[in-house]
């Protein structure tokens, strides 16, 4: 079977080309400079010329700050191209594998963790335009399964764990903030989810929606002290409000994923945050 990864130099991407290593189907790894996803033609084309039975969609516009300045081109990314992908799915009979966010969640109250189906309420462009994919997609209505996750990290790229092992071995004190809380991912447990996903051929058969994080419950200052301490520096990490870090963007207060539906259905323990921070840091 063919599967195709666009978004293959990001995070899970990347993670992707390592938990498929050995597997006996055919993985095509692909970014903008191999297709660009935001050209219908192109998409259509590599899908039915590669015969593809699986997208994984690991490609996005993410950087939250500048999409509110460049929400044309979030737009672009995040909702017209999903759009192509599944449209291409439809027409060649595949699965369309889709990576959304907690953001869809940014404006909403309480601290419950979030389900599948609770209404959503995004507050600025990023999670607008991921919402939009995820619409475009039941639009379109091909085969497919939409994970959304959150606080993403990896060995590869930037992400909040990489760019604290750099300041709190540069710096004697660090802010960070203390009242945004969530649960963080390791890109590398997320994509060997999908990957098992694949290999069991359930892809056609877990259709919809699905949550996944790493388990456990934090704020990016608890985040901060561990991966500081981990990482073996000795900076003083001073917990914050955010209104001390004037932002475009309204981030979600509370958004911890309720991963119940995606553990039964596949009958997985996912891992604690604290286990899979250790293990990316043992890899960096």
């Amino acid at each position: 079977m063919n599967i195709l990864v666009t978004g293959a130099n990001g995070q899970l991407g990347n993670e992707m080309r390592i938990v498929s290593k050995g597997s006996s189907d055919r993985y095509i790894f692909t970014d903008v400079e191999e297709l660009d996803i935001t050209n219908r033609d192109a998409v259509t084309n590599f899908v039915k010329e590669n015969d593809i039975k699986v997208v994984v969609n690991c490609a996005g516009y993410t950087n939250v700050e500048k999409a509110e300045d460049e929400e044309k081109l979030a737009e672009l990314i995040n909702a017209q191209a999903v759009e192509y992908l599944a449209l291409a799915c439809r027409e060649n009979n595949a699965t369309l594998i889709h990576i959304s966010t907690d953001y869809v969640f940014g404006g909403n109250e309480g601290n419950t963790p979030r389900t599948e189906d609770e209404p959503v309420n995004p507050t600025g462009a990023y999670g607008r335009t991921k919402l939009h994919g995820e619409e475009a997609i039941k639009k379109v209505g091909c085969n497919n399964l939409i994970i959304r996750t959150a606080w993403l990290y990896s060995e590869f790229g930037n992400n909040f764990v990489k760019t604290m092992r750099k300041l709190t071995s540069e710096r004697d004190k660090l802010n960070v903030v203390f009242d945004q809380i969530g649960t963080p991912t390791y890109a590398y447990d997320l994509a060997n989810v999908i990957f098992k996903i694949i290999e069991k051929r359930r892809h056609d058969e877990l259709t919809g929606i699905y949550h996944f994080s790493n388990e456990g419950v934090i704020s990016w200052y608890d985040f901060a002290k561990e991966i500081c301490e981990l990482s073996g520096n000795s900076c003083d990490i001073q917990p914050c409000h955010s209104d001390e870090f004037p932002s475009k963007v309204k981030r979600p207060s509370y958004s911890v994923l309720d991963k119940t539906k995606i553990k039964n259905k596949l009958n997985i323990t996912i891992p604690h945050w604290k286990e899979s921070l250790k293990n990316c840091i043992k890899n960096l």
